[in-house]
Formats: C-alpha cells, sequence, structure tokens
C-alpha cells in the first residue's frame, strides 16, 4: 500500500461515480415510470467510453502489481506480505465483473440477464468488504473499516437492483457511495501514508508495518484516542459533503435541462426508450 495506490483508487472511484450518478439521474430526469439502472451506461460515439476502456487496461495491470509485491515482499510482517494477495484478488473480481459488462453489451447477450451482472457485482463488493484492511488494528483498522462499509453497502445496492433495477433511489445511493469511497480512500492515504497529514503525535503507517507493527505508532494513547475520534469526525463530514453535492446536482439536472447528459446506448436503454417513444401505426382496416 503506498499514497499512489490510494489516490488512483480515488480516481478511479470519483470517475465511476459521477459518472454514473450524472447517467442515472439524466436518465430518470427523461421518464420516471419507465427508468431501469444499466450495469454500465455506454455512450455514444464509442470513443467516450474511455473511462471503461482504461479500467480494462489498468485493472489487470493493478492485480499483477499486487501479487507480484506479494512475491516479492521479503519483510516480518506477514499480514501485511499477505494484503498484496487480497488486495490483487479484489481487483481481479472487479475486472472480470467489467469484461462480462463489455461482453454482454458488445454481442448484445440477452441470456446474460443485468441481474445476474448486478449479483457478481454484490459478490465482488463482498469479496472486497472481507478483505479491506485485513490485519490492521486501531486507527488504520478503524478508517480502513469505513472503507469496508462502504463496500458492504455498494453490495447491497447491486443485490437490491439485481431484484427490482427500477429503484432509482437505490442506484443514487449506490452512485453516492462510489464517490464518497473515492474521497474517503484519498483521505486515508494521506491520513496513513503521508508525514505532512498525518494524525497529530502519530507517525504514518508505513513506520509502524516496517517494524512489524499493524496500526500507526502514536507517542502517547491520548493521541491514539484523538486520532480515532477525528477520523470518525472526518467521515462523516465526507458522507455529508457527497450527499449535498449529490441532491444538489440532481437539483440542478432537474431544474435546467440543456445540463443533462446525453443519451447513453446498450441493449436495455434501447429497449426503455422504445417503450417510451414508439407509436405504432394503426391497422389500414382501423383507419378506414
Amino acid at each position: 500500500m503506498s499514497l499512489a495506490t490510494h489516490f488512483s483508487a480515488f480516481v478511479i472511484l470519483l470517475t465511476v461515480g459521477i459518472h454514473r450518478l450524472l447517467c442515472c439521474i439524466c436518465n430518470y430526469l427523461k421518464n420516471p415510470s419507465l427508468y431501469r439502472s444499466k450495469t454500465w451506461y455506454f455512450s455514444e460515439p464509442r470513443w467516450k467510453n474511455l473511462d471503461l476502456y482504461s479500467l480494462l487496461i489498468i485493472l489487470p495491470i493493478a492485480s499483477f502489481s499486487h501479487a507480484f509485491l506479494f512475491l516479492a515482499f521479503s519483510g516480518n510482517n506477514v499480514m501485511y506480505k499477505f494484503s498484496f494477495l487480497q488486495q490483487s484478488l479484489v481487483i481481479f473480481f472487479f475486472w472480470v465483473f467489467l469484461i462480462l459488462i463489455v461482453v454482454k453489451e458488445s454481442f448484445d447477450l440477452y441470456a446474460i440477464l443485468d441481474s445476474l451482472v448486478y449479483s457478481f457485482a454484490g459478490v465482488c463488493f463482498a469479496v472486497e468488504f472481507l478483505m479491506n484492511g485485513k490485519g490492521l488494528v486501531g486507527v488504520s483498522g478503524g478508517m480502513y473499516g469505513h472503507l469496508g462499509e462502504l463496500a458492504f453497502v455498494c453490495g447491497g445496492c447491486c443485490l437490491c437492483l439485481a431484484v427490482k433495477p427500477s429503484l432509482f433511489f437505490v442506484e443514487f445511493l449506490f452512485s453516492c457511495v462510489l464517490v464518497l469511497k473515492g474521497t474517503w480512500v484519498l483521505q486515508v492515504g494521506l491520513s496513513l501514508y503521508t508525514d505532512m497529514f498525518s494524525l497529530d503525535g502519530c507517525e504514518n503507517l508505513l513506520v509502524g508495518l516496517s517494524k512489524g507493527k499493524n496500526d500507526v505508532k502514536c507517542d502517547l494513547e491520548e493521541n491514539k484516542l484523538r486520532g480515532t475520534a477525528l477520523m470518525n469526525l472526518l467521515f462523516i463530514v465526507h458522507a455529508v459533503v457527497v450527499m449535498i453535492m449529490s441532491f444538489g446536482l440532481f437539483a440542478l439536472l432537474n431544474r435546467d435541462k440543456r445540463m443533462r447528459c446525453g443519451d447513453t446506448s446498450g441493449p436495455l436503454l434501447t429497449e426503455v426508450g422504445s417503450e417510451g417513444v414508439l407509436m405504432r401505426p394503426l391497422p389500414e382496416l382501423e383507419l378506414e
């Protein structure tokens, strides 16, 4: 783990979360009664889906890198060593999830239902929840614990959408949590892996890990308790800011139609759109 890893996760989660939030709000405002969630919101022309294609390249590289670090690690901290393998497995699961989406959308495979794709996404988030921050305790364990809680919420949202994809508030919550995961993973990286933003009276996590400990090293117990309280407060602040931003975006798009994103493509959206706008011509006998 490093600040670069957390910053990369921040960029990916924030980009995916905001893109998903914008698209789901736009599709809902077009026709709320016909709204159905999509596993991924594709755009036309194809080059606009650069975020998805980038992830298809980045994720396997990141998974291989973590696996390589697991094999090359020579320290005495066994839990820290196996955390690389766990993260590699989590990233690999999400890469398989993206491949499943691309295959389904590219070949119009209706046999691969969205409910199955969402169910698999729920499994991916469940794996992340079980492996997030494994072996860390104290302040660092609590900070990674919040990431695990957010992964658990994402998994629950995916399972709800697998059963009933027309639940807009679940899709809205899912997108907001993705954005929150992005901002919080950056906060974790800054607080645990840098000296500039580290907790008062505590060293960064890498110092503790180098000494075989699974938590940040604090001079006094009071510093550790104060750090834990501060991180919990910051998490609440992050959640409030993200929710205010999300509801503000919904209100802005609802008020100004010119700011809404363009149509997204895909078999499911085509089907829903046709239900809303297609008018079948009456038979000639009835016209007479």
